[in-house]
């Protein structure tokens, strides 16, 4: 039986407790601040005028990300593969959630907002590091930020050392999209891939 309304899908399940129902904020609070600080990693999902989603993976060193005085975020490009999926979206529809992990921290931090792509030279320079200086930023204004609790990441173990899963299990991923394009390139070895991507990194 597919759930297709609301007070279905409600019937299912209690009403969140008081705290749940009210932990979502307007704007970034100290906590949420120190949290992006710290932070070296983050998903950004998007949505283009048909509401086909995209989610895609954002890192650098903790607290690359920034946070402005107005309380915008700004999150700077890096190489990749020029698909701009994520860019394409923004440009669309300004729509994005993020999701913010620190590496050993089982809470995450949620993040809604309102985003566009900057070329403003003092947005670029306040993200502007030693490894490079970014093509552009995507500047989000928050319009709702909460704590996510852990037990989503209790359940999948996701940081413990006995959960990980040897790489080998699977091809590697060149190998992986060879096989799913049907365009072939010389196999490549985790070292060189390394050594092809540090420039870049």
């Amino acid at each position: 039986m597919d759930i297709l309304s609301l007070d279905a899908l409600r019937r299912l399940y209690a009403q969140p407790q008081e705290r749940a129902a009210k932990k979502e904020i307007a704007a970034l609070d100290v906590h949420c601040r120190n949290f992006i600080a710290l932070s070296p990693f983050l998903v950004l999902s998007s949505c283009d005028r048909e509401h086909r989603t995209d989610a895609s993976p954002r890192g650098g060193d903790p607290g690359f990300v920034k946070v402005t005085p107005a309380g915008n975020l700004l999150i700077p490009d890096a190489p990749g593969n020029n698909r701009l999926d994520s860019f394409e979206n923004i440009v669309a529809t300004g729509q994005v959630g993020l999701l913010f992990l620190i590496p050993g921290f089982d809470e995450t931090l949620r993040v809604n907002g309102t985003a566009v792509l900057s070329t403003a030279a003092e947005e670029i320079a306040a993200c502007t590091s030693e490894r490079r200086t970014p093509k552009l930023v995507v500047r989000v204004c928050v319009t709702a930020a909460y704590l996510h609790c852990a037990k989503a990441f209790l359940r999948s173990r996701l940081w413990a050392e006995s959960a990980k899963v040897d790489r080998t299990v699977l091809p590697t991923a060149g190998r992986m999209i060879s096989d799913q394009t049907g365009i072939h390139v010389a196999p490549e070895t985790r070292e060189a891939m390394e050594k092809r991507y540090a420039p870049d990194l």
